[in-house]
């Protein structure tokens, strides 16, 4: 098949779909090639994110919460069970079919927004002679197309630790995390990250002994300090096993696993038997079989694509998104590229501004913020004040049973802008797209406490510390 395109999509991960979708959206003609296969061999778009990452994990997370809350926290509502018992099977058969239903509702958006799906291998070949470039399909059904504007969307792949690589079977990355069969007794993680820590939660919550070793000499770096540390004091309460400044010798296969050698902060000799090893030390850009060679595509000095700030690679009409260039390694920050991407091949200015990007880390107590630290503001000498308010005095929090963390929020000392906002606890993953939003509009920390927030509510502890920010919180 030989066919051409106004935009043809490399990559159908948050990026690459949603990039395909907002150009069929401004009437371009659009492909998107994507060679993710489910079990069956069939199309499984939606890249890492929902194939073995957001998604998958998200519901395993929500399953081990409810196997954790029956076993420690329903006697509190006065709601009594017998034996507690858990079905692993079940439980991924449960996150089988919610992946499942996510790669057919991006199959029919496709369908819907008239965009044409290739279920394989997307390649550069050369600069079409009329104009644009000529990308080579293959997989089941070989094609050639000619694009007048390419979007690389490829995502990212596991980066494994050297001398260790992942077989999925006692050594995971986080595609072989998310498809353990049995409860393992004892579980190692190289790496407090998101994933490590999501990880490392799930298998807990379901009676793994788990420790986590970890390279950097502070929990939680990129954190707002204040947060990092409850957050840290939670988990170990937890059970979780937090060891810091740690520097990996060996990994070695042992008769019930694997044996971590190390040596600690002390720098003294230790050795780990855990019966799966999960590592989780970042990722890595996925350019293998792009074959951006072959027409000069400019990678930098870390295998990225190479782009400027709106996204443009070196060659002409050629885009890069999401986790295969710079910037954060976050699926929404795809997204928000693909959307500019798409806008931009139309002459529209959109903008990325990489500072309201919010993060999140869906452990319990969930973690999340936006904007500067109060580190990142000391060390730019920004004059700053700070408000917090804790869960604990919030009624909404009282009656989840869940006053675990804090709201704080960042304010410039001079004009009450909104310079960053922190948080630790309950469903604060749903509350930090308030201080996205207020932070896009330069809200003051004023404006957040004037706004009405329902009562009772969580989102009030985000008015609570706005007010706490001139010294006027009303409930704590």
């Amino acid at each position: 098949m030989a066919a051409t395109f106004d935009v043809v999509v490399i990559g159908a991960g948050p990026g690459g779909y949603i990039a395909a979708i907002r150009a069929a959206q401004l009437g371009f003609s659009t492909a998107c090639i994507d060679e993710w296969k489910d079990e069956k061999g069939g199309a499984a778009p939606g890249g890492t994110c929902t194939n073995v990452g957001c998604i998958p994990s998200k519901a395993l997370l929500q399953s081990s919460e409810n196997f954790d809350q029956a076993g420690h926290h329903f006697a509190e509502h006065g709601i009594g069970v017998g034996a507690l018992t858990i079905d692993v099977a079940r439980m991924m058969a449960r996150k089988k079919a919610i992946v499942k239903q996510n790669n057919d509702g991006i199959l029919y958006l496709f369908k819907k927004n008239k965009v044409t799906f290739f279920h394989g291998r997307g390649s550069f070949v050369k600069k079409a002679e009329a104009g644009g470039w000529e990308i080579a399909v293959t997989g089941d059904k070989p094609a050639t197309l000619t694009a007048r504007n390419v979007v690389v969307a490829t995502g990212s792949n596991p980066r494994p630790l050297p001398g260790a690589t992942f077989d999925e079977k006692s050594i995971l990355s986080n595609d072989g995390a998310l498809a353990i069969e049995s409860v393992p007794k004892t579980l190692g993680i190289v790496g407090s990250g998101v994933i490590g820590l999501e990880m490392g939660s799930v298998w807990r919550r379901l009676g793994s002994d788990v420790t986590v070793l970890e390279a950097l000499p502070t929990f939680l770096g990129a954190v707002d300090t204040q947060i990092a540390a409850e957050a840290q004091k939670a988990f170990t309460k937890q059970g979780l096993k937090i060891a810091l400044g740690v520097r990996i010798a060996a990994v070695r296969p042992a008769p019930d696993g694997v044996s971590v050698e190390y040596a600690d902060a002390a720098g003294a000799a230790q050795t780990l038997a855990c019966e799966k090893l999960i590592v989780s030390i970042g990722r890595v850009p996925n350019t293998v079989g792009l074959n951006a060679e072959a027409v000069g595509l400019g990678l930098d000095e870390r295998g990225f694509v190479a782009v400027d700030d709106d996204c443009r690679s070196n060659l002409e009409n050629v885009w890069a998104v999401g986790d295969v260039v710079r910037g954060p390694m976050l699926a929404h920050k795809a997204e928000e590229e693909g959307v500019a991407v798409a806008e931009r091949i139309a002459g529209q200015k959109p903008h990325v501004d990489f500072n309201t990007v919010p993060w999140v880390i869906y452990t319990s107590p969930e973690i999340a913020w936006v904007g500067r630290t109060e580190q990142q503001l000391k060390a730019d000498g920004r004059v700053y004040r700070a408000g917090t308010f804790p869960f604990m005095a919030n009624g909404r929090a009282r009656a989840l049973g869940d006053t675990t963390g804090l709201v704080k929020v960042l304010a410039d000392a001079k004009t009450d802008e909104v310079l960053g906002v922190h948080m630790i606890g309950p469903m604060v993953s749903e509350l930090i797209a308030e201080a996205g939003m207020a932070m896009e509009f330069r809200a003051s920390a004023e404006d957040i406490g004037r706004i009405c927030h329902a009562h009772p509510s969580l989102s009030e502890a985000t008015k609570e510390a706005a007010l706490a920010v001139d010294k006027r919180a009303l409930n704590f």
